[in-house]
């Protein structure tokens, strides 16, 4: 064998060897990414979730809104990714609680009971506005001490939450998308489409709620967001009971007419 094959053939032979290892580490890092988002939405292969949807309150028959239609299509491509499996059920129809499955909730209390259900359990520090009369409260979050107020298609609200039942390692979570209308519930979804790898490394497998602003959806719908805060915390501790207000005692009694007339004298 000359020393021009000889060189050709080591060529081959060294590059079908760095192009195997690049293989085995794009492989395994590619790996290690899927394991560490499957951990984060609790979504092993092949495993069952469930994705619940609210209700459009706008009409009286059973309809879901565009909005909500966009979120679920998020949704579920995150759960394709994971290589899991997923059920959609109305929220009038989960008779179920929580932990087994992971679980995705989308929309408010107005619109989904199984998000009341959700909030009454595990996030007993926020109180949502419901009243369909017009006001300026109307949809408006109270989260502990502060109050947060709809202006439509300008300044408008939603909760991201990651919730888990217990300290089992094998409990799934619950995901919260709680927003003022239906927009901010595709806001929510697509923020943690975008953001989840950075919210598993800075919360893990701990839980969390997370207070989203969308800002003028009328003008870029539900791609500008800025993080308000996490509220997790005020979120998850009861808020104080109103103090009961003191009862009014009985009357004095009249005095009697002779201590009267001894005062007079």
């Amino acid at each position: 064998m000359s020393d021009d094959v000889r060189n050709i053939v080591l060529g081959v032979v060294a590059s079908g060897l760095f192009a195997a290892l690049g293989w085995i580490a794009r492989t395994y890092l590619w790996k290690r990414k899927l394991r560490r988002k499957q951990a984060f939405f609790g979504l092993p292969d092949n495993s069952e979730s469930l994705l619940v949807v609210n209700r459009d309150p706008a009409t009286a028959e059973p309809a879901v809104h565009r909005f909500d239609v966009f979120s679920l299509l998020e949704l579920s491509a995150l759960i394709k990714d994971c290589g899991a499996h997923v059920q959609v059920v109305t929220q009038d129809m989960v008779h179920q609680g929580f932990g087994e499955r992971t679980e995705f909730c989308v929309g408010g209390p107005a619109s989904n009971r199984r998000m009341v259900a959700h909030m009454a359990a595990m996030l007993p520090g926020v109180r949502v506005n419901i009243d369909p009369e017009p006001g300026p409260d109307r949809s408006a979050f109270r989260i502990g001490t502060e109050l947060y107020r709809l202006e439509p298609g300008v300044t408008e609200y939603v909760l991201l939450a990651r919730l888990t039942a217990g300290d089992r390692r094998d409990t799934r979570p619950v995901f919260l998308f709680c927003g003022q209308r239906a927009i901010t519930n595709q806001a929510a979804t697509r923020y943690l489409a975008r953001h989840h790898e950075r919210l598993a490394r800075k919360h893990g497998s701990h839980s969390f709620v997370l207070l989203l602003k969308v800002v003028n959806s009328q003008a870029y719908g539900p791609d500008v967001v800025e993080v308000v805060g996490d509220v997790t915390r005020a979120a998850q501790t009861p808020l104080p009971v109103p103090a009961a207000e003191p009862s009014p005692g009985p009357a004095p009694a009249p005095a009697p007419a002779s201590r009267k007339k001894q005062q007079k004298s």
